[in-house]
C-alpha cells in the first residue's frame, strides 16, 4: 500500500523509549486551535514556502490559486520562485519501501525503535498496519495518537503496535469540541481500551494557556487518569512559535485563546492526586 509521509525524523529521543525513527503521516481528524503541525492536517501533499531568503517578488503568489479564502500554492509557484523556497510537503511511499528505509538503521535503533505520528497516523490505518506488520519482530514499534478513530481500528492498533503515546487534551466534551472540532467521547472510550489492554503507554497532555492548563481541566484529566489506573503523565507546554508554519502554508493562524499568557504548570493538582509527571 501507499501512504503520504510528510516527515521522517531520525534519532529522536522524545517519541518513545530509546533512540527512535519518527514517521509523520499526513491527515488528522482534529483541528486543534493550537496545532503545532498544520502541515500534517490535510491528507494529501501540499506546497509550503520558506520565509527565509524571500525577496518579495510575488512570483509564487501570482502563480497561486484562491480556495475557500486561502492562498494555495501550485507547481507553477515552485517553478517561478527564483530562490527555490517552495517545496512539496508530503511524499507518497509504499509500505515496503518505508520499512526498508527504517530498517537500514536497525542496529542504531535496537534499544529504541520506530514511532508513527502525524497528523494522526490512524487516519491512514491500512497503510500504518501494513508498515507495522513489515516491522514486526525486527523493531519496537509505537503509535502517537489522539485516539479519535473507530473502535475497530483502535482495537487492531492495540494488536499491531508495542507502545502508545496517547494525547489527552480536554476532559469536558463541549470544550473539547470547541477547541479541537470533535467530541472526545470515542477518544475516552479508546483510552479506556488502551488502559485495560496491558500494553505499555504514556499519556501526554498539551498545556495551552487558559484552555488545557486550567485547574478545572486538570482536575478532569486527573479524574480520567485515576479511573483508568494511570499514575504518570507527560506535559507538553505550548510553543509560541507554532504560528510560523501557517504562513508557510499560506494560511492564517487564528488561535482561540490568548497565546500571550504564561502557561500554568498545575503541579499541585497532580501532586495531591498522586500522579507523577514530567514536563517535556
Amino acid at each position: 500500500m501507499q501512504g503520504c509521509v510528510f516527515s521522517i525524523e531520525e534519532f529522536s529521543v522524545y517519541d518513545g523509549p530509546g533512540i527512535r525513527s519518527s514517521i509523520f503521516l499526513k491527515g488528522c481528524p482534529l483541528r486543534c486551535s493550537w496545532c503545532h503541525n498544520p502541515e500534517g492536517q490535510r491528507s494529501t501533499a501540499e506546497i509550503v514556502r520558506s520565509p527565509n531568503g524571500c525577496i518579495g517578488c510575488g512570483n509564487c503568489i501570482n502563480s497561486a490559486e484562491k480556495k475557500n479564502g486561502e492562498t494555495v500554492f501550485t507547481l507553477e509557484s515552485i517553478k517561478n520562485c527564483p530562490k527555490g523556497l517552495l517545496r512539496v510537503c508530503g511524499e507518497w511511499m509504499e509500505s515496503g519501501a518505508l520499512c526498508e528505509k527504517i530498517l537500514k538503521n536497525r542496529k542504531l535503533l535496537k534499544n529504541g525503535g520506530v514511532t508513527f505520528s502525524g497528523g494522526e497516523p490512524l487516519m491512514q490505518s491500512s497503510f500504518l498496519f501494513e508498515c507495522l506488520a513489515g516491522l514486526k519482530g525486527q523493531l519496537h514499534t509505537a503509535i502517537q495518537t489522539c485516539g479519535f478513530c473507530g473502535e475497530d481500528v483502535f482495537e487492531k492498533a492495540l494488536l499491531s503496535a508495542d507502545f502508545f503515546l496517547f494525547d489527552l487534551k480536554l476532559a469536558d466534551g463541549a470544550q473539547h469540541k470547541r477547541y479541537t472540532g470533535v467530541s472526545n467521547e470515542v477518544i475516552l472510550t479508546n483510552f479506556s481500551k488502551l488502559a485495560q489492554s496491558g500494553k505499555d503507554f504514556v499519556v501526554r497532555i498539551p498545556l495551552i494557556p487558559t484552555v488545557t492548563d486550567t485547574a478545572e481541566n486538570t482536575e478532569g484529566i486527573v479524574k480520567i487518569l485515576k479511573e483508568n489506573g494511570v499514575s504518570y503523565a507527560e506535559l507538553l507546554p505550548y510553543n509560541k512559535m507554532a504560528g510560523g508554519k501557517y504562513k508557510m502554508l499560506g494560511r492564517e493562524y487564528r488561535p482561540d485563546f490568548d497565546e500571550g499568557m504564561t502557561v500554568n504548570i498545575p503541579k499541585e493538582i497532580f501532586d495531591k492526586n498522586g500522579i507523577a509527571f514530567k514536563v517535556l
